[in-house]
């Protein structure tokens, strides 16, 4: 009787345990919604598989596959069996090292971990912005990942903001002409991110984060008319070519896009989603998705402007002695930045042999340039190639700290496959090591690799001011389309401060003596709505020191911001946004071509103000675009301002 009895619970046990497990294999479907409830992600679970996304309910993004390839008969996602789900709600207040958009980032989340037999994990994130998901393998060991399969399907009416590339080789530098996703080949492939535009004005964006030890994520279309995107990736190099100084091509490449350890996460696929065009830029959901923090000491990190040098060709007047590359025009530089409290210049392309960073320029006393900088309390940032730092990593940081640089300026990368996004990561560490900042240009978009090494204050990846050297491109339009694309993804060293500036029949490229289209307030408003903790004036302080209005605002602009708040948006059109930092609230407004009015409601910054100042487009700003106007006065917090753009034109304001 008593062994019976003691069976008798076992097996029914392990009936019931068999029941369960049973029960857990046979559930096929899961589903995730945001905090809100507004947004909702389901994963359905057969041989193979994928998730669909809905907005307030509407199906926005449709069954769209995903799975891993690795090398050998493993995969992630195909033939899935599921052991274990798990379903919890994040939130976080995360205090970043250096604030861009608000000096507190809120993470909240709920997240669905899939745990599945052999030793792997899906897992995905539902936020009030969007969706995110991403492949995490649970063993140690080598893995070689052959392909990721990344879908996002969507709907034959919708179009998007697309910026195509022609190659891997790429400074990701690219405009955002809006296409008809049905329309796109898949012989067609574009950077990241891109922006999704459905008829009923909800918007998708669709990019990466946490991007480390692994290939760069690209979109190519679909042959038929079908209005899907597939992902695309560098394969992992070979064998490599150098071209002149400063570009190496991948000569041969493997059969694979990734060779890594586990356990490990593999990089996160972002939606950000929204209804609201402005929210695409309050939104940090990159940011939020990146690695936490992983320097101890960040102090010595100091974000501010940039008097640079190689947008204006070091083109200096009034002076006596001949400007170019040399001691005495740095110094004039170095005057300039003390004069208007600009904590730094950088000295670009010349002061040193672009393939050996100690044959320093003959006509520059270095040791000097440092000696006088450090006495005006000015630093100095180091451009450089990033093969030639590669080669002399150790010895060339070592002497930059050595010398008293405070940051590099790292260009010419131009890739990012699997090698070339760990070089990021390896000089963002060394870097640290010896105290320097890295702005990195020629360069793939941000995906939150600043979060884990605040020293990284910024990057290129952006279609720039420096075009109008040589080029038509950078209009009014293109730059109100940046914010709601390239910069969703992160900072962007756009490069603002033209004071030469034209309409679109006034407008001629020029090397030495560049302009910019658009008026002059199109560009000082760049400063509040471009986000760059590095943030660039780009223009001659020889044209500086003629528009004193102009620098009475750009002297007191700051670079990183504790509260965001978007007034008036439309993407391609027009932005009207407010930043607060400290006790003031800085305000900017910019246009396309065609000329706009608002009025600004005051209350919604709240009560605590009594002064403004505003900057904003003359009389005659249509016919001559450097024409502005200037005012100061009293308000209170129930006064409207009313606010008028030019075409191609801007407006900016400070509270206090």
């Amino acid at each position: 009787m008593k062994m019976k009895m003691k069976k008798k619970p076992t097996t029914l046990l392990i009936i019931l345990m068999i029941t369960i497990h049973a029960g857990i294999l046979a559930q096929n479907s899961f589903s995730l919604k945001s905090p809100d409830k507004r947004i909702k992600a389901e994963i359905s679970i057969s041989e193979n598989t994928s998730y669909s996304v809905f907005f307030e309910g509407q199906q926005i993004i449709f069954p769209s596959t995903i799975s891993m390839l690795l090398e050998g008969k493993k995969s992630f996602g195909l033939n899935p069996k599921v052991k274990k789900s798990n379903l919890i709600e994040i939130n976080e207040t995360i205090i970043p090292v250096v604030a861009e958009k608000r000096s507190k980032v809120i993470d909240h989340c709920n997240q669905l971990t899939l745990n599945f037999k052999g030793n792997y994990s899906l897992v995905f994130r539902a936020y009030n912005d969007g969706i995110a998901y991403r492949w995490i393998i649970n063993k140690k060991g080598e893995i070689i990942v052959k392909n990721e399969i990344s879908t996002f399907n969507l709907s034959a009416s919708d179009s998007v903001y697309f910026p195509e590339e022609e190659s891997f080789l790429t400074h990701s530098e690219r405009k955002y002409p809006l296409l008809a996703i049905k329309d796109i080949t898949n012989q067609q492939m574009s950077c990241m991110p891109v922006l999704v535009k459905r008829t009923d004005n909800i918007r998708i964006a669709i990019t990466e984060a946490d991007l480390l030890d692994y290939p760069g994520l690209y979109l190519k279309g679909n042959a038929g008319g079908n209005p899907m995107f597939t992902g695309l990736f560098p394969p992992y190099p070979l064998e490599e070519k150098q071209i002149r100084d400063r570009t190496i091509m991948v000569e041969k490449a493997a059969d694979f896009i990734a060779k890594t350890t586990g356990p490990r996460a593999f990089p996160w696929r972002v939606m950000i989603i929204t209804d609201n065009d402005g929210a695409l830029i309050e939104s940090d959901m990159v940011y939020r998705l990146g690695s936490p923090n992983r320097l101890e000491n960040t102090e010595w990190i100091k974000p501010g402007k940039v008097a640079w040098d190689w947008f204006n060709a070091l083109n200096i007047y009034g002076v006596d002695f001949e400007s170019g590359l040399n001691t005495d025009t740095y110094k004039y530089y170095i005057d300039f930045a003390a004069n208007y409290n600009i904590p730094y210049i950088i000295l670009d392309e010349g002061w040193s042999d672009t393939e050996d960073l100690f044959s320093i320029n003959p006509d520059i006393d270095l040791p000097e340039l440092f000696r006088y900088a450090r006495n005006k309390n000015v630093g100095i940032i180091l451009w450089v190639v990033w093969n030639t730092l590669d080669n002399q990593l150790d010895e060339a940081l070592t002497k930059f700290e050595e010398w008293g640089a405070k940051g590099i300026k790292v260009d010419f990368m131009q890739r990012d496959d699997q090698k070339m996004v760990n070089y990021y990561e390896k000089i963002a560490i060394e870097a640290a090591k010896h105290h320097l900042m890295v702005d990195f240009h020629g360069s793939y978009k941000p995906t939150g690799l600043r979060r884990a090494y605040p020293n990284v204050l910024t990057r290129e990846g952006v279609h720039g001011l420096e075009n109008n050297k040589w080029a038509e491109s950078v209009t009014p339009e293109h730059n109100v389309t940046l914010p709601f694309t390239r910069m969703l993804a992160g900072p962007m060293d756009y490069t603002p401060g033209a004071m030469i500036n034209s309409t679109a029949k006034q407008f001629s490229p020029v090397w030495d003596r560049p302009m910019s289209q658009g008026t002059r307030c199109h560009q000082l408003a760049m400063y509040v709505i471009y986000e760059s903790p590095l943030q660039m004036l780009a223009d001659s302080p020889s044209n500086y020191y003629k528009e004193l209005e102009s620098m009475d605002f750009l002297k007191q602009v700051p670079v990183t911001w504790d509260e965001t708040i978007v007034l008036e948006a439309k993407i391609g059109d027009y932005i009207l946004m407010a930043r607060k930092n400290g006790n003031k609230w800085l305000l900017g407004g910019m246009t396309d071509w065609t000329s706009r009015k608002f009025e600004l409601d005051l209350s919604v910054l709240g009560d605590d103000f009594h002064q403004i100042s505003i900057w904003e487009d003359g009389a005659n700003a249509d016919k001559n675009p450097q024409d502005l106007k200037f005012s100061t006065y009293t308000i209170d917090q129930n006064q409207k301002v009313e606010i008028n753009m030019a075409s191609g034109g801007g407006w900016v304001a400070v509270i206090e």
